[in-house]
């Protein structure tokens, strides 16, 4: 079965040209599914062994969103071994994903990102941690757009970042004049002393002088959230959708905010109409004179 998951690996990740991340994923959920069944031959797989590998993720209490994850995996990987003629039934056919409670995304206040942003960096690991964030919030990055973001990329004379998102599409996203001011201070000043001798191209560096990771920027995130006094938990993706939120509320159009966003179906945006009532009801709750009286 291993072979075949390699094989369909590749597949993805050339032809359908998705991005390490989410190759990564695939490959950890059809692993782990192999594993389960003994790395049992393909042909002989069951739709029983697939439920039953279903219900074992349940006895260990994960969450319905990622169960959803591993059975689209499934599907999408016998769908593969049909198309290339590996096997002449497809077990995961009748495969249903659970129903996922949609859950509101968090986002931070102006005063919290005022706080998150109001630093006043020394050191070069400064300068690089304000701009980091400043640049997620101020663009509504992703996480892996950030951390994987180039020299190239930003245009420090015309205000702009060209960002590869998912499936490697690209999208130009403006920078307000704050933004290009603290990336050029960045880039040109402090930056140098972070390479330690190396030779990259990535915009944000470790203390090593190579290209900082995923995990490294949440590390940081989290550290500069304390030392603000922001007790609220939240992750690099809630500056992202603080970004669109404070977008919709503010009256930009929620087209615009989805294409900022780097999302093809205006469907996805429509989340941030969801958090943006939320915030109607509790300023009408809250100030709204009649509200008061009894």
């Amino acid at each position: 079965m291993r072979k075949y998951i390699t094989s369909y690996i590749n597949y993805i990740y050339i032809e359908k040209k998705l991005s390490d991340n989410t190759k990564s994923a695939y490959e950890k959920d059809l692993l782990m599914f192999s594993h389960y069944l003994n790395n049992k031959s393909v042909d002989k797989i069951t739709y029983h062994d697939i439920t039953n590998y279903i219900n074992h993720l349940y006895d260990l209490k994960e969450k319905d969103k990622s169960i959803a994850r591993k059975i689209v995996s499934i599907r999408t990987f016998f769908n593969y071994l049909m198309k290339e003629k590996i096997i002449k039934t497809n077990p995961s056919e009748k495969l249903e994903s659970p129903k996922i409670r949609k859950t509101l995304p968090t986002t931070l206040s102006l005063e919290e990102i005022d706080k998150l942003l109001s630093t006043k960096p020394k050191t070069a690991k400064d300068w690089r941690n304000k701009a980091m964030i400043e640049l997620m919030y101020a663009c509504g990055l992703r996480v892996s757009e950030l951390v994987n973001l180039e020299l190239i990329n930003i245009n420090l004379k015309d205000n702009y970042v060209r960002v590869f998102g998912k499936g490697k599409k690209e999208r130009i996203v403006p920078m307000a004049d704050v933004t290009t001011e603290i990336l050029d201070e960045y880039i040109n000043v402090y930056r140098p002393s972070l390479l330690k001798g190396y030779l990259t191209d990535k915009v944000f560096l470790s203390s090593y002088g190579k290209g900082i990771t995923r995990q490294g920027f949440f590390k940081i995130l989290k550290k500069e959230a304390e030392k603000d006094g922001i007790k609220k938990s939240f992750s690099p993706h809630t500056l992202r959708h603080s970004f669109a939120t404070h977008l919709l509320e503010n009256g930009a159009d929620l087209r615009s905010i989805g294409e900022l966003l780097g999302h093809e179906n205006i469907k996805t945006t429509q989340i941030y109409t969801h958090l943006s009532d939320n915030k109607k009801r509790k300023d009408y709750d809250e100030f709204f004179p009649r509200n008061k009286k009894v």
